[in-house]
């Protein structure tokens, strides 16, 4: 006659009798006890014996195997090392993840279908820039971390990277897809980087705080966006005296016809129609109605108004 089994009190059962309980095959409840899901010990005869609570330890891990929980999440419950609200948690996370690489992975498909036979080819050669949305996430969000050449608080630089750098999709369209590959094609355009990091150490040779640069462009970007919302075109504003405001501050200058002029040509690569590329495929992305880019744009577009308020014509005179 068999006793209890080290881990608890009652008859224990033998692995036949704990399959019928449960409606757990034998050769599982074997696989179980080499996993070291469930504990067993060894009658005399060396046949695996069960305490009663294995039944509902095991009713407990088909539970949790049926929601697509593996072994090693089900095992840190049953020891202890996580609760199963944890455990479930961790293994949305992780299918939100994959649900997520199938829909850009849907999308990319999409976007190459749906291009006419002319341009399939060059379609699929730009996909190819970003086949996996988190890893072209990531290398947008490198290209703006390297372009921060001056000392920024980690808080500042990461705001102004999460502006610069959306993003993927959750579940995005075939447009957004392939805008998102025409980013990456422009963050590795050799040329513009060249000329932004030689921007990027200018501005650490003339700039006595970066930071406080960056803080003064957010606010008047801020005082565009109501002026763009209302179709308003670039011109004299107060967004554009605060945003020359920022510059001359940080440079120890005043605002004055002949700062401004200095300044156009500080900003000459914001200005690269490269970047206005750039801020639109990034409100394309985004979705946002008005991106901090295209304020920015905007705000450029006004300075250069205030400097040549003729136009180019004028300038050539």
């Amino acid at each position: 006659m068999s006793g209890p089994t080290a881990g608890g009190g009652g008859t224990a059962l033998g692995i036949g009798e704990l399959a019928r309980q449960t409606g757990v095959p034998v050769r599982t409840i074997r696989f179980y006890c080499d996993e070291g899901v469930l504990e067993s010990d060894r009658s005399s005869g060396g046949h695996r014996r069960f305490a009663p609570s294995a039944v509902e330890r095991l009713a407990l891990v088909r539970r949790l195997r049926a929601l697509g929980l593996g072994l090693p999440s089900i095992t840190d419950v049953l020891t202890g090392r996580r609760s199963v609200g944890e455990a479930v948690s961790a293994e949305r996370a992780a299918l939100d993840v994959e649900l997520s690489a199938l829909a850009w992975r849907r999308a990319c498909l999409r976007a190459v279908e749906e291009a006419g036979p002319a341009e399939r080819a060059a379609r699929l050669d730009l996909l190819t820039a970003a086949e996996d949305g988190r890893a072209a996430h990531g290398l947008l969000t490198d290209f703006w971390r390297r372009m921060a050449v001056a000392p920024l608080p980690e808080d500042s630089l990461a705001a102004f990277v999460a502006m610069a750098a959306p993003e993927p999709p959750a579940d995005p369209t075939p447009e957004q897809v392939v805008a998102y590959a025409e980013l990456i094609v422009l963050a590795r355009d050799r040329s513009l980087t060249r000329d932004m990091v030689r921007r990027a150490h200018a501005n650490m040779r003339q700039i006595s705080d970066e930071n406080a640069l960056l803080t003064g462009i957010g606010e008047a970007c801020r005082m565009a966006e109501p002026l763009l919302a209302a179709g308003r075109g670039p011109g004299p504003s107060g967004a554009l005296d605060r945003y020359v405001a920022a510059h001359a501050s940080v440079r120890g200058e005043r605002d004055t016809p002949r700062f401004r002029r200095t300044l156009l040509t500080h900003v000459a690569v914001d200005r690269d129609p490269r970047m206005h590329r750039y801020w639109g495929l990034v409100g394309a992305v985004s979705a946002e109605p008005l991106p901090v880019g295209t304020a920015h744009l905007w705000l450029l577009d006004s300075l250069e108004r205030a400097v040549e308020p003729e136009g180019p014509a004028t300038a050539s005179r």
